[in-house]
């Protein structure tokens, strides 16, 4: 069953998963979540587009002021930089990160990489014995985020002669951070620094256990449940505001400019949702489809979070939404209105890519069908314009995978036929939508071309698979968390279970939690080998950003609503806060 398949349900619960007791021939269940979407149930995303921030006026009543003003202030923090970057001070490094961390990097892209390469090669010749954990831990994070490789010895100068980091360290609160953050970097087999999580997870635990109430203990908290590697930084940057005004000299310098810069981000992300709307209101497949979701916002939340870095990427992420726009209806009709029977066809019609393939379909399934081939024609066309290449086949083949999964679940789901874990999952990654997703992101940034030295679909199915793994095990996790307790739910963690008899529902998740875990490190030493790639580091980014978004997704309150991913959204796009 397509039901709760990650991208189609962001902001509603997962809570009905294959159960093939459930299922009757011809005709599947609705799930849950998506009947909650039409109005059956409470409605969980409270986001509505419409109407101009308020702190948007300066930069959109006047332009040419906040223009000066904005970069005005980006070159003051550029002028910093070079200035710190001359020597190797802790205060150097703080500031590298802090600007990182309030969604500025991409304007200091070169000074950082020149900075950075000086500190890399000083490192190539430095034992770190004399470094603060909070240094060395920093500048590793910052090394490796750039493409640098820097070995995880060199926090064996923490450790004792037991060979295990030293208890004292548990006073050094904003060291263990960094060890924390820095150990989100791991590769494969890199035992140092699984050490250095679950060491600097425990300290931190026990201190925010300690009921310190002050602004440490609210640090702690967020850098746990939300490390930076694994964020997004322009989208979290809410929370890092409060705190970067005390920092030296330039903090608040680097605040004014970040709130500067979210106001040009809200008035550039407003008028791309308006743009979206425009264009889903003349497609008229909402009045239509009565059936499927209405929901433009949450639509382009996803390219919005995924492309966060650029704002001169606004075609991408119009043309972006529209394709995660078709992920939702052909999953609802999967999911709710569809017979077994027409969704075979509508499969079939998909593979041809021809418009006549569906004569035999009611209307609605012929008007959806027909604006899917129209709206990626058109993408193709717009690519073709932009880059000199039209990625077409590829494009179609992303549509056909994704209709083929959707239908093995189909036919799981009308014959009450589970399969194992391992055949759900590989199936499970394809109904995610991330194949989809990131396939047409690949070419809407020109990426592809048949010229040498360029990077082309095989080198980054690597990627992909991962994306979608942690994609579709954090859905199952949520979902197995919030459904059965005994695990019967179709997920991962139930078939897996039923693939291990005897097997607990902790240890069923505990499995999945260290799958998602090991393929994190894969994905960082994948982003690690295609930095070779300069074109791709767009890309590469975005496809993170997709990965980091999942946390959020899954991250429920007790009344099954995503509050943190809610704040962070309205404050992104309206400068809202609930």
């Amino acid at each position: 069953m397509a039901s709760c398949n990650g991208m189609s349900h962001l902001f509603l619960p997962c809570s009905l998963k294959t159960r093939p007791g459930f299922a009757k021939i011809g005709k599947r269940e609705p799930a849950v979540g998506v009947v909650s979407a039409y109005g059956a149930g409470k409605q969980k995303w409270n986001i509505k587009a419409g109407g101009v921030a308020p702190t948007s006026e300066a930069c959109r009543l006047h332009p040419d002021k906040f223009k000066i003003e904005y970069e005005q202030k980006i070159e003051e923090i550029r002028q910093v930089l070079k200035s710190k970057g001359e020597d190797e001070s802790s205060e150097s490094l703080v500031l590298v990160d802090a600007i990182q961390r309030v969604g500025l990097s991409s304007y200091y892209e070169e000074e950082t990489q020149t900075f950075l390469q000086k500190r890399f090669v000083t490192s190539c010749a430095s034992t770190y014995r004399y470094y603060s954990l909070r240094d060395v831990s920093l500048l590793f994070r910052l090394l490796r985020q750039h493409g640098h490789y820097i070995s995880p010895d060199v926090f064996n100068n923490f450790k004792g002669k037991d060979g295990r980091f030293r208890r004292n360290l548990s006073q050094d609160i904003r060291g263990l951070m960094e060890l924390y953050e820095a150990a989100q970097l791991s590769f494969q087999g890199e035992y140092i620094l699984d050490e250095a999580a679950s060491f600097s997870s425990q300290l931190l635990h026990e201190y925010c256990l300690a009921d310190v109430d002050d602004n440490l203990s609210r640090m702690v908290i967020g850098r746990l449940r939300y490390p930076y590697h694994k964020t997004i930084a322009r989208l979290t940057r809410k929370d890092f505001l409060q705190d970067v005004e005390g920092i030296n000299g330039w903090g608040k310098t680097l605040r004014e400019l970040a709130l500067m810069d979210l106001r040009k981000g809200q008035s550039v992300y407003q008028g791309e949702l308006a743009q979206v709307s425009k264009w889903w209101n003349e497609l008229g497949l909402a009045q239509k489809l009565k059936l499927v979701r209405n929901q433009p916002p949450k639509w382009y939340t996803w390219s919005m979070s995924i492309l966060i870095d650029d704002f001169s990427l606004s075609p991408q992420r119009v043309a972006l939404t529209k394709s995660v726009t078709f992920i939702y209806l052909i999953d609802d009709i999967f999911d709710v209105v569809g017979t077994l029977d027409e969704l075979t066809i509508f499969t079939e019609a998909v593979n041809k890519w021809d418009y006549a393939a569906v004569d035999m379909l009611p209307d609605y399934m012929k008007m959806c069908h027909r604006a899917l081939l129209e709206t990626t024609n058109d993408i193709g066309r717009e690519i073709y314009k932009r880059h000199g290449h039209n990625p077409i086949d590829s494009l179609k083949n992303s549509w056909a995978d994704l209709c083929n999964a959707y239908l093995v679940e189909a036919k799981r789901f009308a014959s009450g036929v589970s399969p194992t874990a391992d055949m759900h999952l590989e199936n499970g990654k394809v109904s995610t939508g991330v194949y989809v997703v990131l396939v047409h992101l690949f070419f809407l940034l020109g990426l592809g071309r048949t010229n040498g030295g360029t990077i082309n679909l095989p080198d980054i199915s690597q990627l992909l698979s991962g994306v979608a793994t942690i994609l579709r095990l954090c859905n199952d996790l949520g979902g197995a968390k919030d459904g059965n307790e005994d695990g019967t739910d179709g997920s991962y963690i139930d078939l897996y279970m039923k693939d291990h008899p005897g097997l607990s529902v902790a240890q069923a998740r505990e499995r999945t939690v260290d799958i998602i875990a090991s393929q994190w490190k894969s994905l960082n030493k994948e982003c690690f080998r295609l930095n070779q790639y300069f074109s791709a580091s767009s890309f590469i980014n975005a496809s993170l950003n997709l990965a980091r978004i999942v946390p959020l997704m899954y991250d429920y309150d007790d009344d099954q609503r995503l509050p943190v991913l809610e704040e962070y959204v309205k404050f992104t796009l309206f400068n809202q806060t609930t």
